[in-house]
This record gives structure tokens, sequence and C-alpha cells, in this order.
């Protein structure tokens, strides 16, 4: 499932396209994806603008001029493709139709600003696991998706203090309590490894080791904020991980899987230098960890 920094850069590559466009006209190819679409899903868009396109944890959203927020999902193999209406390109988004187009599921007809290119966005979703749903401007935070939702990782307020409060008390391995979406949102396995190797901690230590008995971050904890923001912010410049499905909204892969110091690379040598480790895996809540049993020992 793509992570934060995919769709973080999925929402850079639609935003130039979607923010100031009128929805002239949305096709709705099936009743549903994962969940079923709204009532009158189509007829609800046609005819807003889009004033800003957001994220928030692992969901995009686009803000209406009704005070409506279409909500979007990816899943598991959920991608976006930009067509320009006569042509089905568009200078640098080219993008040969690679993509089966029976999975066309939403085709979202743009009325773009004054001098620009009529577009159309195209949803494609093979396995049916993203979801669209709307949601009113104001009953966001009580809405199930997002009530419970944890501090974002990219945001100011993310840092060792902030982790020390959230983990104090807490005896679950730090991997698990990392990928609590309920803590923190938006965290992932894949980056979630990246960042906790970067700080030279063990997945297997418990939360509560990063905080002294005053409450206060410990070193360890000041590597990981530091780590969990650089590397989210080195994968998005990357573009993201092109695991599996994933594609950029121009139909290009992101590249970071090439700079992984320890997912999906088991058995082989920790690139740290100095590090004589071997990459391990073990399985911790039904996911695989990566890590370095010598730096992160």
């Amino acid at each position: 499932m793509p992570e934060l920094p995919e769709v973080e850069t999925v929402r850079r590559g639609l935003a130039p396209s979607f923010e100031g466009a009128r929805l002239e006209r949305v096709e709705q190819r099936r009743a549903n994806l994962r969940f079923p679409f709204p009532d009158a899903f189509a007829e609800r868009l046609e005819g807003r603008k889009v004033t800003s396109l957001g994220r928030r944890s692992k969901y995009l959203m686009a803000d209406l001029d009704d005070q409506t927020i279409l909500v979007m999902h990816l899943g598991m193999s959920g991608s976006f493709r930009i067509e320009a209406e006569a042509t089905k390109a568009i200078g640098p988004f080219f993008h040969e139709k690679s993509k089966d187009p029976r999975h066309d599921h939403v085709v979202f007809h743009l009325a773009p600003p004054p001098g620009h290119a009529a577009l159309r966005i195209v949803y494609n979703d093979p396995r049916r696991f993203g979801f669209m749903t709307l949601v009113e401007r104001g009953e966001l935070e009580r809405h199930p998706l997002f009530e419970r939702l944890g501090v974002e990782p990219t945001g100011n307020e993310f840092n060792a203090d902030l982790l020390a409060r959230l983990f104090a008390g807490r005896k679950s391995p730090l991997k698990a309590t990392l990928l609590d979406q309920h803590l923190i949102a938006g965290l992932g396995n894949i980056y979630v490894c990246e960042a906790l190797h970067r700080a030279d901690l063990s997945p297997k230590d418990p939360a509560a080791s990063l905080v002294t008995a005053k409450g206060r971050p410990t070193k360890g904890a000041e590597r990981l904020a530091e780590a969990v923001r650089s590397v989210i912010a080195e994968a998005i410049e990357a573009g993201g991980s092109s695991l599996r499905d994933h594609r950029q909204a121009d139909g290009t892969l992101g590249y970071f899987q090439h700079r992984f110091a320890v997912y999906g690379r088991e058995g082989e040598e920790c690139r740290k230098p100095a590090c004589s480790g071997t990459i391990e895996r073990l399985v911790q809540s039904g996911r695989s960890t990566f890590y370095c049993p010598v730096c992160q020992g």
C-alpha cells in the first residue's frame, strides 16, 4: 500500500491540474470500489471548483467551493493519470497508456482556469481497494476516517518532545508504536524500518525506553525524530518508492527504493560505514521488519 511519501508525491503531481479547475463532468463507471460511492456522487461533484488539494495521513483531500471535501484513498493499487482531452498527453506529463482501461473507474473532466488546456484525471484501480467519499468540511474532524488520526510526521510539532509524550509508559515495541496511526498518522512499514536504522534503534525495544524517568526525550528519541523527518523528506524528493503498483501522477516511477538501507535487503551487508552487520528480517505484528542487529542491537 502506498505510504505517506507516495501519497504526497501524487498530491504534488495532481495539484497543478486540480487546483483552480472546475469539475465539468465526472464519470463514475461502477457503483463501488472498496466501499460504495456516496449517493449522487458524480452529480454532487459536477460544477464544483477545486479550491485546494491537500493530504492528511494517506488520504488525498480535494477542497471544493461548496465546503465539501472529496476524500480519496489509493488502497493497494490505485493511481491517477493526467490526460489532455484532445491528445491524451500533455507536455512532460506524457504517459503511455500501459494501464488497462477496464480499471479506469472514475474520470474527472476538468474545465481549467483561463489560458490552460482542458484535462481529464483518470483514477485506475485494478484491485479496487481504494475508495472515494464526500465529507462536509465542518464534520471532517469528527468523521470516522479522521477523528482518531494522530499527528502528522511532517508537521512542525513533530519532534523529540512529542515522541516522549506519545511513548511514555508504552511497553509495545518501537516498530509497532510508530505504526500506530492513532499516535502518528501516515507512517508505514518501509519508512519506519528505514528511520529506525538511521537512528541506530532496535525495532524490538519498548517505546518507553526513549523516555527518561522525568518524561524527557532521550538522545535516541532526538535521533528518531530527525530520522523520521529526513527519510520522509528524501522519499518525497525521490518521488516515493515504486514497489508493485506505485506511479506518480505523470506516470513515472519513484526511485527511493534504490536508497533503501534495510528494507527488503535481508542477508545483505549493512550500508553504514564501519558496521560489519548483515541485514536480518523478523516478523512483528504480522509485518516484516528489516534491521541490522549490529548497529541497531
